[in-house]
């Protein structure tokens, strides 16, 4: 559908053809120092202001600033957003804006033959071509005429739009990316005033800065009012979503408002005791800002001394919080197996990344299942969340402190970094309508001798007592070795150990979960598709789309991992055929099989990427035929 408009200046409706398109993927992709993550943040924030669904992709190197020009050194910021319900950051970008010959050469296979390239030319130079293995400018053969070409001197134009703000020409040129943004936000009807705002906000400090960013970026949009490289603009109107309030979020904000909502609800401080490690560092961020609501921040010398405080904190009547990767849970293991032994509530965070070691510290990957677990010496049960999306986060933060709180144990939350760093619309939801987690503590003497027993149980929890130490007449002893039941006191009964083994883990079994719910439209699958975490948005898409070629498909998604949904089995046998897609080589798939004896089929990706929906409705429509024959 097209229409026409008249003409405008930045923030006015862009002069020329309108097209009206149902959804749209953008990809920004320059060197890791272009400002890509800032440019498609932007981008995102006015999507999400003008009421579009949407899910992002940051995609960027390990190091703080990659060598300039090169392949490794490429980071990219994929956006995609629609009229309607979506699920992914796409497969392939529409629109790709590479910043360089790297930027180029390291996308262009995902951008589909007819999708729009703008490339900024001042840096298409020999030594930069030469850099990543071009023999040629492919700007000037024909290697790219299946593509609508766009070529803009954007380093050029920039300098120029801020000859008289006084800055010298190698501060201006790195505005470039406001000019791209411009353009961008012309293309596709986005207003402008809030990225004005905030970047007059940002750069408070250097007015200078802030003025010559507001007009690198006005510079983008007036470039494509005014030249006739564009002949078209493009119109995306807003999603109809649930009514509510809603806001852009990423996961890792989600986890740490969820953990924020956990304080309130449960009427306890907030500790959140913590090491740095990439993809996790941002919920600490967040946490550190919200002191007013009751959270405590400690950054620890180490991952050891960060779990240790948190659980000290547990230990003294706080809700301890940490949040780590992969690596982190590595070395905190020996302390969720003392609050395994302790029985006290801690919520560990473990953001996954490609591992193993430090691995791929930036990219995404599921591959911790296992460690969360059985990553622990003895039997030490630990019950294991996991969110779906990056609003979700915020959901399952309120849930692992849940179950912490009310059955007393540590609980691992697996979110990755594609959750994490993602970002998608959130409906902040009504106060009122969250859990009450508030807990009661040991006020009195319990035990049949007159003393404090920390060890009687709750008989429908199997919950220990909690008790605040200094609490009159509840001194007792607490510690890594094992309990006697009842009293605490330390055992080394053969009997008593048997016990209070199989007695931990009989109280992970019984916590109570929500049945998992099967997305089966026709009722008539004969396959269904199992995932967990981040593969959610994938799976569902793949499955939507292969639903449109007339081939029925079930999908079941788990957030409870320990202990799984009560309804699973009977759910697993209702199908002919199980499918499990995984970032990792089989984790999920192998605790099905051991569990349910299901003749899971794994389907395996681990190349610190997400899947791609186009490549599960591949894998679902051979499977669903398969059967049908």
């Amino acid at each position: 559908m097209t229409t026409d408009v008249g003409n405008g200046a930045p923030g006015d409706s862009p002069g020329g053809t309108v097209r009206k398109l149902d959804r749209v993927v953008i990809r920004f992709a320059g060197d890791s120092g272009d400002g890509m993550q800032l440019t498609g943040d932007r981008f995102t924030s006015e999507a999400a202001a003008f009421g579009n669904d949407l899910a992002t992709l940051p995609n960027f190197p390990a190091e703080i600033r990659a060598p300039q020009g090169t392949l490794p050194g490429v980071s990219s910021f994929q956006l995609h957003f629609a009229d309607y319900d979506i699920l992914t950051p796409g497969d392939r970008p529409d629109v790709l804006v590479a910043m360089n010959p790297a930027a180029l050469k390291a996308n262009i296979g995902d951008l589909p033959k007819g999708g729009t390239l703008i490339v900024n030319t001042d840096e298409f130079t020999k030594r930069n071509l030469v850099k990543v293995g071009y023999g040629a400018d492919p700007l000037e053969d024909d290697s790219l005429e299946a593509y609508q070409v766009h070529k803009v001197a954007m380093a050029t134009l920039t300098i120029g739009a801020l000859e008289n703000t006084g800055l010298g020409k190698k501060d201006a040129e790195r505005a470039k990316n406001m000019f791209a943004l411009g353009l961008l936000s012309w293309m596709y009807h986005r207003p402008t005033e809030g990225t004005e705002r905030f970047l007059r906000e940002k750069f408070a400090k250097k007015p200078d800065i802030a003025e010559a960013n507001v007009l690198a970026f006005r510079a983008g949009w007036n470039y494509g009012e005014t030249t006739e490289a564009f002949a078209v603009t493009y119109q995306v109107a807003p999603a109809r979503l649930n009514p509510g309030t809603y806001r852009q979020i990423t996961g890792n904000t989600a986890l740490a408002y969820g953990i924020v909502a956990a304080g309130q609800r449960s009427e306890l401080p907030v500790v959140l005791g913590t090491y740095p490690i990439t993809p996790a560092s941002d919920i600490l961020h967040e946490l550190s800002k919200h002191k007013n609501f009751g959270i405590t921040t400690l950054q620890a010398e180490d991952e050891i001394a960060g779990i240790g405080a948190a659980l000290g904190a547990s230990y003294g009547g706080a809700l301890g919080v940490t949040s780590t990767s992969g690596p982190g849970i590595a070395l905190k293991s020996e302390t969720i197996g003392l609050a395994v032994m302790t029985e006290l509530p801690l919520v560990v965070i473990d953001v996954q990344r490609g591992g193993p070691s430090t691995g791929l510290p930036t990219k995404t990957e599921q591959a911790d299942l296992l460690q969360a677990m059985f990553g622990r010496n003895g039997e030490s049960p630990v019950p294991v969340v996991a969110p779906q999306s990056p609003a979700d986060c915020f959901d399952a933060a309120l849930e692992a402190a849940r179950i912490a709180l009310v059955y007393r144990t540590p609980v691992l939350l697996l979110s990755d970094g594609a959750i994490a760093n993602g970002s998608e619309p959130w409906l902040i939801p009504d106060v009122d309508s969250l859990p009450d987690l508030r807990v009661e503590f040991a006020t009195e003497p319990n035990g049949p001798d007159g003393a404090f027993w920390p060890y009687l149980r709750d008989p429908e929890t199997l919950a220990r007592a909690w008790a605040v130490p200094g609490t009159p007449g509840l001194q007792h002893r607490i510690g890594g070795l094992e309990k006697a039941e009842g009293t605490g006191n330390i055992s080394y009964d053969p009997a008593n150990h048997d016990h209070m083994v199989r007695l931990r883990q009989r109280k992970v079994d019984g916590i109570e979960v929500p049945d998992v719910v099967v997305d089966d439209p026709s009722g008539e699958a004969r396959v269904l598709v199992v995932g967990w975490g981040s593969s959610y948005g994938p799976i569902g898409a793949a499955a939507r789309r292969v639903r449109k070629l007339g081939l029925p498909v079930a999908h079941a998604h788990l957030r409870h991992l320990n202990p799984f949904p009560r309804n699973l089995d009977e759910v697993l046998k209702r199908y002919d055929r199980v499918i499990v897609p995984e970032m990792n080589l089989g984790q999920l798939a192998l605790l099905l099989r051991a569990r349910y004896l299901v003749d899971a089929i794994s389907y395996t990706k681990v190349q610190g990427l997400p899947f791609k929906a186009e490549e599960l409705q591949d894998v679902l429509a051979d499977v669903i035929k398969g059967v049908g024959e």
